[in-house]
Order: C-alpha cells, then structure tokens, then sequence
C-alpha cells in the first residue's frame, strides 16, 4: 500500500478523492468504486502500488498506437481494478477483480524493477494499460519518473474517467501519448454499460490533447449500441473539432463479460465507420482487431500514398523519414 496523492480530508476521518469524476467520499474503512483506493485511519491509501497483475513485452501496435514508435515494443504493466463497470468488457477478470472477489492480487514489482525489465527487454516505452491506469496513479507516477530519466516514453490505455486536473497537473510532460477509449457519444450508453458518464471523457479528451500528451482514440463498435450512422458522425465531428490529425482508432465487438445481446461486429460496419469518419475529415481512421482489409495501413493526408503498412501488429513496411511522409515531405503527427 501507499499513502494516495489525490484526496481531500474531511470531517469524521472521512476523505474525498479527487482522482476520478466519481469523487468519492469514503468513511473510515470504506474503499472507492474503483475498489482499490481505501480509507484507512482517515488517510487514503493505494492498495495495488506496486502489486502487478500482469506485466510484460507488447508491439506498441497492440495498445493500440498507431504513431508511436511504429514497430517498436511497449513494456506494459497494470494492477487489478476499474473505474467503469462495462458490461462488456475485454479484461474483466483483472479490471473487475477487487468489485467481483473484494480481493486484490498482483506480485510485487517496483517501480525500478518495472523499468529495468524494460530496458532489459530493448523496449522503447512503458505502456500504463489492460485494466485502467488511473486508478493506479501513485503506482504509474513513480514508475514514469524513472522510464524518463531512463530514455524510454510514457504511453497510457485509458478510458478516459479521470479529472482534468490530474492531466494538466500530474500528467502534463509525463506521458508522450494516450489512447483514449470514446466508447460511444451518448450519456444513456455511458450510464447503462459503463456506470459512468460521457462528458467528463470528453473533457479528458481535450485536456489530453491541449496537455501536448498526443492522443489517438479507439471505439469499440457494439452492434445496435453505438454503431447508428447519427452516433459515428457524432464521434468523428467530436474528434475533428479538437485535430483532425487525432487517429481513430475503430474495434470489432466480440461477446464478453456480462454483454451478450450482440454477437461480433460485422466487418461491414467496422468498413463503414471508417468512412463515416475520412467523410467527417478526420485524417486517419484505422480498422483494429480483424484482417485482411487494409484499414491498418497509414496514408499520407497530403499525398495520399501508403506510408506505413501494416500486417496484425506487425509493421511489414515504412517510408518516412523521421516524422516526414518519404514521397513529399509532409510532417506526420505522432512521436516518431
């Protein structure tokens, strides 16, 4: 455990968090929606620092980043625990851990150790990602200190439940870059699958953003949830009004956790979302998590050429020159 950075003291021993939208006001005793941030003796405490549930080597593809040191590898970390409760979730068992078992696990990794297996493994960055990191901000601070002097970059996998404050605070010249889940663009899917709310991720969207954290975001299609044409155009204006340059990233549903009123999105929708959003003006729009149909592929916006081409979470062929298109010259945003 460690002593949390961000909470408030009240009266009668009780606390307030202030790390998430959720702002929690806990008794003594009494933990977080999270599940893994407790009030203990009238001081808030992290209960997963240092206790990783999983941990290890990813293409940097796989978050997924698309304009992140293409081809390189991300070391990724994560402790149990959540901020959300969606129903559909991809890593309940360790997201929805402490809700569902009122336990926590994870072995014990310090931050330093988290980093020197980083650098042992000839990765490029540490990914903060598979349950929520914000939810284990004390943990995720100390190590991104040390990746830092380390030379490697900080990338997060977020939902995007977070208070603005701790991004343009805490997180400001920390973290490089974020994908940030835009799940859908309606507060009734928010509040029926997730137990949240969407505009405090849409305010976490523009402060990730105007922090200089560059951001891509990803949304999970959910069939007969958030795939109406009115609600892809309303995610991809959304995006447009902040940079047209933030890539989208668009994810094929497939049943898990407690979701079972739709079976995988078709491949159909996943080709239609995408030009909903290239009409909307956004400049990359990619197709993650199915094959074969070359919405993985970066195209320069300003000559329209194939300038990384991509195979699952492979980079199968490159042709910039730093963060330059290699056909004419045009810069291409990310951190390359």
């Amino acid at each position: 455990m460690k002593q949390a950075r961000f909470y408030e003291t009240l009266e009668d021993n009780r606390v307030r968090c202030t790390l998430c939208p959720f702002r929690c006001i806990l008794a003594e005793g009494e933990t977080g929606v999270c599940g893994v941030r407790k009030n203990i003796n009238g001081t808030l405490m992290s209960l997963v620092w240092s206790k990783a549930v999983a941990s290890g080597c990813d293409p940097i593809e796989k978050k997924p980043l698309f304009h992140v040191l293409p081809g390189s590898k991300a070391f990724s970390i994560a402790t149990v625990g959540c901020n959300m409760r969606c129903a559909f979730c991809q890593n309940s068992d360790i997201s929805q851990y402490p809700r569902d078992t009122g336990g926590i696990i994870g072995q014990d990794l310090p931050p330093e150790k988290v980093v020197s297996m980083a650098v042992a493994a000839g990765c490029s960055s540490i990914a903060y990602t598979y349950t929520e990191p914000t939810i284990f901000m004390e943990y995720l601070l100390d190590i991104a200190v040390l990746a830092k002097e380390a030379g490697l970059l900080n990338v997060m996998v977020s939902n995007g439940f977070i208070s603005t404050d701790v991004i343009t605070g805490s997180l400001k010249g920390l973290i490089d870059a974020i994908n940030c889940d835009l799940k859908a663009f309606s507060d009734r899917f928010y509040r029926d699958l997730c137990h949240a709310r969407l505009s405090p991720v849409l305010d976490a969207i523009r402060a990730y953003h105007a922090s200089g954290i560059f951001t891509e975001i990803t949304t999970l299609i959910i069939p007969g949830e958030n795939d109406s044409d009115e609600e892809l155009r309303q995610i991809a204006a959304f995006i447009h009004s902040i940079d047209p340059d933030i890539p989208w990233h668009i994810s094929q549903y497939r049943p898990m956790y407690r979701y079972d009123k739709a079976g995988p999105t078709p491949t159909g929708s996943l080709e239609k979302a995408r030009e909903t959003g290239l009409d909307e003006g956004l400049h990359f729009v990619y197709i993650g998590n199915v094959t074969g149909h070359g919405g993985e592929d970066t195209y320069c916006p300003n000559c329209s050429r194939p300038i990384i081409k991509r195979q699952g979470f492979r980079v199968r062929d490159m042709h910039m020159r730093k963060n330059r298109c290699e056909y004419c010259d045009h810069i291409i945003p990310g951190r390359f």
